[in-house]
């Protein structure tokens, strides 16, 4: 990702430079109206900076609601959803679940500077990079039941976690939320899924905390662009956990756990520019509509790496409204090299490489690197392609903007009530479907959905189930 190359932007305007002589100055003025237009319309189907920010600020609140009374665990909003990048029923809503009296210490960390009525497991971190594994260093007289079951014997007279036990123990446990028709799905790396009421669908992660202070000072060290000094401190504050799920490629993977930093990664992309998180989003629209792995091969957490390095690597000025297809066509190329060589460095542990052992065949490794040749070489028009934003593009404007507003607002009905919810757990210990406030939502969310499915009539959709309207509404 050098700063030359195609369509290099200038460094105050972020406008595709009149001298390249890569196009036309037609073409270049065409590459910068259409990079416009897809910004206002993502602006528009809620990918915008205030309704992100918005998102981020409710599952924030939610959270801290939430576990304002909990004891044992930490109950944190993941993924899509805490960076504010996905409307409610767009993705998986990703839930960590974080065990409050246990900790894991990298090497030369004092174990007397730990609280006696915490846990300590010390980390072994020579395994494939960003993994390790956990050995048993301090027990306590208060231990997690599943904690318990999960450890082993290595023989030598250690006690391990195995991060595979622990799952599934985990995926075992019974389900306290009180949530009506929850089936529990197989698990997928670290992850626990669930479906809720037969269309909620979650991700749920149980985590260890983890202190490796010199991991995150090395990323901190690192010659950037972005972020500025003050994210980079918060960032490295936030810390980092442990997930049960060892390297694909390990004989030993059921015993490693997998080093991450969700809560610093969510703070990192939540400030992403505009652009910066409308190329994230698209990419992740390449992938859904156009790349269609099926077996996770490539996933959203190699895209989000790929923006993460572009955004370290250049300067801020370049990442404007006129360039978003610069950066777009930019990722494209790193997905291309990655999916070629098979390798795609990890963001907070660059030796960490994110496409080793991803179960890309030779077959499929052709075929996806001529498809992002054969995009790169479409332009512009590639975005066409994209239903969502294909749908928003020949859609008359004034109606278009009118479903906007009421998808948004509803989107913010359906957040305000689970905070509500939350709130009135805090208070009352207790769900009260009397609370005026509750009512007030879901009476507005009600009328929301009417005035939706009417205007669709007159329009000439035969749509009458307001849940399929809503359903389509918040995907």
């Amino acid at each position: 990702m050098a700063e030359g190359g195609f369509g290099c932007t200038d460094t105050e305007t972020g406008r595709v430079p009149r001298h390249s002589n890569l196009y036309s100055r037609h073409f270049q003025n065409y590459v910068e109206s259409v990079s416009v237009e897809i910004c206002t319309i993502m602006t528009r189907l809620g990918y915008g900076k205030e309704m992100r920010r918005w998102r981020v600020a409710r599952y924030r609140e939610c959270d801290r609601l939430i576990n304002a009374d909990r004891i044992s665990v930490t109950s944190i909003t993941a993924g899509s959803k805490a960076e504010g990048l996905t409307c409610y029923l767009e993705s998986d809503h990703d839930n960590l679940f974080l065990l409050k009296n246990v900790i894991c210490l990298e090497a030369g960390i004092n174990l007397y500077s730990i609280p006696d009525d915490v846990q300590v497991y010390r980390m072994d971190t020579n395994v494939y990079p960003g993994h390790c594994i956990l050995f048993l260093e301090r027990r306590t007289s208060r231990f997690y039941e599943i904690i318990h079951n999960a450890l082993c014997d290595n023989g030598n007279g250690d006690v391990l976690l195995s991060s595979s036990l622990l799952l599934d123990e985990f995926s075992s446990l019974p389900d306290y939320t009180g949530q009506r028709e929850v089936v529990q799905q197989k698990c997928e790396g670290p992850s626990s899924p669930q479906t809720i009421g037969g269309f909620l669908h979650t991700d749920n992660v149980l985590a260890l905390r983890c202190l490796c202070p010199s991991v995150l000072h090395r990323w901190a060290a690192r010659p950037r662009h972005w972020p500025s000094p003050v994210i980079v401190q918060k960032v490295v504050t936030l810390g980092a956990i442990l997930t049960p799920v060892g390297f694909k490629g390990s004989e030993f993977k059921h015993m490693e756990w997998r080093i991450n930093f969700y809560s610093g990664e969510a703070e990192l992309v939540s400030n992403l520019n505009d652009t910066q998180a409308k190329v994230y989003v698209i990419l992740k629209m390449i992938i859904k509509d156009i790349i269609k792995p099926t077996n996770k091969e490539i996933t959203s957490y190699i895209l989000k790496n790929i923006v993460l390095w572009q955004a370290e690597r250049n300067r801020q000025t370049r990442f404007s409204a006129y360039s978003l297809l610069h950066w777009l066509h930019d990722g494209l190329r790193e997905l291309r090299t990655a999916i070629a060589k098979k390798h795609m460095p990890y963001y907070m542990i660059p030796e960490r490489n994110l496409m080793e052992a991803c179960g890309i065949n030779n077959k499929l490794q052709r075929k996806w690197v001529a498809d992002i040749t054969d995009m790169l070489e479409e332009g512009p028009g590639v975005i066409l392609r994209l239903e969502k934003i294909r749908k928003a593009i020949v859609g008359s404007p004034e109606p278009m903007l009118w479903y906007s507003k009421k998808r948004m607002e509803l989107e913010m009905l359906y957040l305000e009530a689970k905070k509500r919810i939350a709130e009135c757990g805090y208070e009352n210990e207790m769900l009260n479907y009397s609370d005026i406030v509750l009512n007030s939502i879901f009476f507005r969310r009600q009328e929301v959905l009417i005035e939706v499915r009417q205007r669709m009539i007159q329009e000439g959709c035969s749509v009458y189930d307001l849940n399929d309207v809503e359903d389509a509404m918040l995907m």
